[in-house]
């Protein structure tokens, strides 16, 4: 299958153009004529632009892009601007080069007759099942733009999680990224100056009085091996770094990784739990609220969680609606959700206010998260201290120690 560039106009003389998967020119020809547009130009793409969107699959629309997209969409449908001229308008102003080719495609998808929630169905890599699903039941049930409105507030509101623990964590990471690249860096270029002054003095005093402290040789070996065999340590990371990737997307690895990451002391774990459930309700809570049927909320947010833990959760939730049983239940037998979740949906079920209990355990789990984070900082700053300290100091004392022993000589 190869993929064409097309060129066309509909009745009405308005231009489009975009990009179509298939064998042959002829069967592009035929599906834009099923789509009542007038074919002026087909051709194969070159390798070029293949190229191109072979590299597009690696790139993804910010979060942030999103929430705007879905805020003004609301804007516009709101004002009773007609949709194809809020798409228009909505192309023009969107500078994220990705979601502007996308809504151009949806925008020529809805001029041919397509729905918008179809439209958006053909672009999964820039509109999720979430977006998709909240959009078709806003359709369908003749409230878009609430349901836009929903999806803008949810985004917002995840990015703005994801914003949190980024500027909380860039610190500590930047100083631990710059202690490694000094202590490298020293032990690469310094040691081995020293290293040279210790063989001359040893080549001068042969014997017991030239032997290396064990301090020393620790660090002299490291040296060594940095210095003289990076060409195997280096690929054997950048190896490392790959396969580690490939296993994280198997279902097995990534099930493992992210039963791992609740393990992590430091009360990193218990971020990683709570960023799972802040997320979790939140999306739950959307999907709910625009009207999606339970069974569909279900499978969707369990899909959209980011967590393997969270998915199988979710399918166990699954299957207990289905049979007619209740939310709270499962989530009840489940160690990844406190009690008070599970007490929480209870009583939503119970009132029918499924969506308020939802928003507040989200509410509740992002403070959480922040206060966490905070605490995470704090604690550490000082353990950074400690341990580059320590690290610096290491090396210092094990290339002064032969000097001091032949100060001690000399005397």
């Amino acid at each position: 299958m190869s993929t064409f560039a097309f060129k066309a106009v509909d009745v009405a003389g308005v231009p489009s153009h975009g990009e179509m998967d298939a064998e042959t020119k002829s069967q592009v020809a035929e599906q834009l004529r099923q789509r009542g547009l007038i074919v002026l130009d087909v051709s194969e793409e070159r390798a070029a632009l293949k190229l191109e969107s072979i590299f597009n699959r690696f790139r993804k629309v910010k979060l942030r892009e999103l929430a705007v997209f879905s805020r003004q969409f609301a804007t516009l449908v709101a004002s009773g601007m007609p949709m194809l001229r809020s798409l228009y308008t909505l192309e023009d102003q969107t500078e994220d080069e990705m979601l502007k080719e996308a809504i151009g495609g949806i925008r020529q998808d809805v001029e041919a007759g397509s729905s918008l929630a179809d439209a958006m169905e053909r672009r999964p890599e820039v509109f999720n099942t979430l977006f998709r699903s909240i959009v078709r039941s806003g359709e369908g049930s003749g409230r878009l733009e609430e349901c836009l409105e929903r999806i803008a507030f949810h985004f917002e509101k995840l990015d703005a999680l994801k914003r949190q623990i980024r500027s909380a964590m860039m610190y500590p990471a930047f100083v631990m990224a710059l202690a490694v690249a000094v202590m490298v860096a020293v032990t690469a270029f310094i040691v081995p100056i020293f290293v040279g002054v210790f063989e001359e003095i040893a080549s001068e005093q042969p014997g017991e009085s030239a032997e290396l402290p064990f301090m020393t040789k620790i660090t002299v070996g490291i040296s060594a091996a940095i210095t003289g065999w990076w060409f195997i340590w280096l690929p054997a990371m950048i190896a490392g770094v790959f396969f580690f990737t490939r296993w994280k997307k198997t279902e097995a690895g990534r099930y493992q990784w992210d039963k791992f990451k609740l393990r992590i002391p430091f009360h990193i774990g218990d971020i990683v739990q709570k960023v799972s459930l802040a997320r979790w309700s939140r999306t739950f809570s959307g999907t709910v609220a625009s009207g999606v049927p339970i069974l569909q909320s279900i499978k969707i947010t369990g899909q959209t969680s980011g967590s393997a833990l969270v998915e199988e959760a979710m399918d166990d939730v699954y299957a207990s609606v289905k049979n007619g049983g209740t939310i709270a239940n499962p989530i009840r037998q489940n160690e990844l959700f406190p009690a008070m979740v599970s007490h929480m949906v209870a009583v939503g079920e119970e009132t029918g206010q499924l969506e308020g209990m939802l928003n507040k355990v989200a509410d509740f789990y992002e403070a959480e998260v922040d206060a966490k984070v905070k605490a995470l900082t704090s604690l550490l700053e000082p353990v950074m201290i400690v341990v580059v300290g320590g690290i610096v100091g290491f090396i210092v004392i094990s290339m002064y120690l032969p000097i001091f022993s032949l100060y001690d000589k000399i005397r």
